[in-house]
């Protein structure tokens, strides 16, 4: 890829694009072992070797973000009221423009990948891979098992779409708590499919998508780094 110099150092989260311009004055940046004191100079990511104050600056063209997503913060790149998970993220990691892939509601919380590599999000989103999604839910009233069960394999009407869920395992923790594991995301599905069979969901943290699992070390509002191998086999 051809990029600036100043846009590689700045997106690598080296430096800000005017402090980066003055170092390159001093000295800062070498190109294939020369001083290059133009830091609007287009180098080529394959073919360049950059350094910055003597720190080798690798290209990395995609990012991937698993975050403990909290409680109301919106799943999105940008709200007019709200917090969203962009905005949880150091600046750095902002400068590769991620996106959430898929939505937890906003009083959801769990397993959040954010990413801006388009194909793995349409991947993991598009409804013919039938990606499973495993949440752990908290209820208000008394699991009944073989009523839930059985209503969750054959499938919840949900309107006004007018369509039946598909089939959808549950797993019991206990009398108000269980797992539900799902290969769709319709609006508030895991939330209306438990009002059709007449309970309530109090919480609700999503704990698995796909491969991935939500680390349990991982606080609300926090994220680690994957790598692209990873975030490439959760599917």
């Amino acid at each position: 890829m051809r990029i600036r110099l100043d846009k590689l150092i700045g997106n690598m989260g080296f430096a800000t694009r005017s402090e980066i311009k003055k170092s390159a004055k001093k000295g800062a940046i070498m190109v294939n072992g020369e001083e290059e004191k133009n830091s609007g100079r287009i180098v080529d990511t394959e073919k360049d070797k950059v350094t910055y104050l003597g720190e080798v600056v690798e290209y990395k063209e995609f990012i991937y973000l698993l975050m403990n997503k909290p409680k109301d913060v919106v799943s999105a790149t940008e709200d007019f009221f709200d917090e969203t998970v962009v905005d949880l993220l150091e600046d750095y990691h902002r400068n590769f423009n991620p996106a959430p892939v898929g939505r937890l509601d906003k009083d959801s919380t769990g397993l959040l990948l954010l990413t801006n590599d388009g194909n793995l999000n349409h991947k993991l989103t598009s409804p013919k891979n039938e990606v499973k999604k495993t949440y752990k839910v908290k209820l208000l009233n008394d699991i009944e098992e073989e009523k839930y069960k059985k209503a969750f394999e054959e499938g919840i009407k949900l309107l006004p779409e007018d369509i039946i869920t598909k089939p959808a395992t549950l797993e019991i923790i206990d009398t108000r708590n269980c797992y539900i594991t799902i290969t769709e995301g319709k609006f508030h599905q895991v939330k209306r499919m438990f009002e059709k069979v007449d309970n309530e969901v109090l919480e609700l943290e999503r704990v698995k998508m796909g491969k991935l699992e939500l680390p349990e070390d991982l606080e609300p509002g926090e994220y680690i780094e994957i790598d692209e191998n990873e975030a490439n086999a959760s599917f």
